[in-house]
This record gives C-alpha cells, sequence and structure tokens, in this order.
C-alpha cells in the first residue's frame, strides 16, 4: 500500500519536475526576507502561518503550471526524441489524470492565496492565467522566453505581497532581475530543440535568430539581469557581503555562457544545468549573511 502510494506520487513528482520547485524557493526567500524586516507587530505564529501557505501557493502554483505546460505541448512531446517518454506521451498518465492534477493544483494554489490576505487572492487568478499561458506562447512569437521569465519570476514579487500586502519597487526590482536571469537560461535550453521547433512551426529565439545570434542575446539578458539585480540591492540598501554574492552570480553566469559557447548545438553537459540550480542559492546566501543579525534581533523580539 505505502509503495504505491509512493509510486504514485514519485510519477507526478516527476510529471511536474517537483524537485525543481525547490531551486525556486530561494526566489521567494529573498522578498521573505526583506519583507520580514521591514513588518514589525506579526507573532511568530502569524509569521509561521505565512511561510506555509506561501509554501503552499508556490507547490500549487508551480505544479499547476507545469502540469499544464506538458497536457498542452503532448501532441508535441511525442514527435520529439528528447521529450517522447514524459509521462503523457508516454502513456504513463493519461490526459484525464493530468487535467484533474493541474485542477487539483490550481485550487491548492487558490486555496493557500485566499488564506494570506485579500489582494494575494484577487492577484491569484489572473498570476495562474500567466503561468498557464506561457504554454502557448511558443506558438506564435519568439518572445515566449521573456514570457517564460517574468511569470516564474514573480516569486518575489507575490511573496512580498503575501506577506505585506502592497505593491513596492523593491520586489519588482528582483523580480526583473530574475526574470531576465531565467530568459537568458531559456533561450539556451531551447538551442537543443531549434531544429525540431522549426520544423513544427513553434517559435523560439534560436529559430527567428539562429545560433550566433541567440548566445548573444542570452548574454544581454544575463547582463541585464545582473544590472536589476544590483539596482534592487541598491534599494534594499544591501552592502558590502551582499555585493561578492552578487560577483559570485555573474561568475556563474558567465560559466553558463562559456559552457552554452562551447556546445552550441544545445546538448549541454549537467554542470550547466548545476550552475543555473546555484545562482538563486547564491543570492538568497548573500542577502541572508548581509542581513542575519537583523534578523537574528527581530527573532529574539518574536521570543525565539
Amino acid at each position: 500500500m505505502i509503495s504505491s502510494v509512493l509510486d504514485i506520487l514519485g510519477k507526478y513528482g516527476r510529471f511536474v519536475k517537483f524537485s525543481h520547485t525547490l531551486f525556486a524557493l530561494p526566489f521567494a526567500g529573498i522578498a521573505f526576507i526583506l519583507a520580514f524586516l521591514r513588518t514589525p507587530g506579526l507573532t511568530l505564529g502569524e509569521w509561521g502561518m505565512k511561510f506555509f501557505w506561501i509554501l503552499v501557493c508556490m507547490v500549487g502554483a508551480r505544479s499547476a503550471a507545469m502540469g499544464f505546460n506538458r497536457w498542452a505541448d503532448r501532441s508535441f512531446d511525442s514527435k520529439n526524441p528528447r521529450t517522447a517518454n514524459r509521462e503523457i506521451p508516454a502513456g504513463k498518465i493519461s490526459d484525464a489524470a493530468a487535467i484533474v492534477f493541474i485542477l487539483l493544483s490550481a485550487l491548492l494554489f487558490f486555496v493557500g492565496s485566499w488564506f494570506l490576505n485579500s489582494l494575494s487572492f484577487y492577484l491569484s487568478a489572473p498570476t495562474l492565467f500567466l503561468l498557464l499561458t506561457y504554454s502557448y506562447t511558443k506558438r506564435f512569437t519568439f518572445l515566449c522566453h521573456f514570457y517564460l521569465g517574468l511569470s516564474i519570476g514573480l516569486a518575489p514579487l507575490a511573496t512580498w505581497i503575501a506577506l505585506r500586502e502592497e505593491f513596492s519597487w523593491i520586489p519588482v526590482l528582483w523580480t526583473l532581475g530574475l526574470a531576465f536571469n531565467l530568459s537568458g537560461f531559456d533561450i539556451l535550453y531551447a538551442l537543443q530543440d531549434k531544429d525540431f521547433d522549426e520544423k513544427e512551426g513553434l517559435h523560439s529565439v534560436p529559430v527567428f535568430f539562429g545560433l550566433e545570434n541567440s548566445l548573444w542575446i542570452s548574454r544581454f539578458s544575463h547582463v541585464l539581469s545582473l544590472c536589476f539585480l544590483a539596482w534592487a540591492g541598491y534599494e534594499s540598501e544591501l552592502s558590502g557581503i551582499f555585493w561578492i554574492f552578487w560577483f559570485a552570480t555573474g561568475f556563474l553566469m558567465a560559466g553558463e555562457q562559456w559552457i552554452a559557447r562551447k556546445n552550441k548545438d544545445g546538448i549541454f553537459p549537467p554542470a550547466f544545468y548545476g550552475i543555473h540550480s546555484w545562482i538563486s542559492v547564491v543570492l538568497f546566501a548573500g542577502i541572508l549573511l548581509e542581513k542575519l543579525r537583523e534578523i537574528s534581533d527581530s527573532l529574539r523580539r518574536l521570543g525565539i
């Protein structure tokens, strides 16, 4: 019984690449730390519940978005040798089961938003719409990479609104920095499907601009990412420690680009994906160390 349940959970976890949700957590963690230090008056229990419902929203939103992407692209995935073994084209998960999973994940996201605050709940539907419609942008525009970057990069802004129930330039800048980082990566990731996308009439930067220009567009996106992250750090009043980690982030992006230049066919070694996953962790670690004393003082005031 237990093994059957674990098998089902593992199957759906692979379906939406649940492990990748962990890579998105540092994005939300950046805004959580900054908002936490600017929001006095909440009790320890209230902070705990905020953290729990933000986690619920992240899992629900990402699972719904990834599940919908797999469902919407099932016909293309079945034709592409790289993706033919994914759960739906391989027959491991039926169309009906995928739709039920997507609906339940979306419901989880809406419930979590409801328990956070009214603004989060009101914005939950348009946010989910943005996340889901990415799947169709590749059908008509090469800007799909930037659409994806923005939708996933919303994590800092969404977390800030969940905690403070307000808009602010600080999380917007973090969102833009992360969005261009993700866009630059996704352009490189799309190199491996350039020929297939072109054959199927799908749009991407590699299809529209070619390999060499795509590499330059990805580099420019990463430069923009570093600029927005620097601006965000300045507006967040971060100082010495953070900037060391900011430079480390730039070094990681440069490493990502170096690997891409050496493997223009898009067949990248595991190190390429490992570098990308570390970027958000490094940024989060820089802010955590920068604000560690302030966080400790705030936690003592909460009785910890």
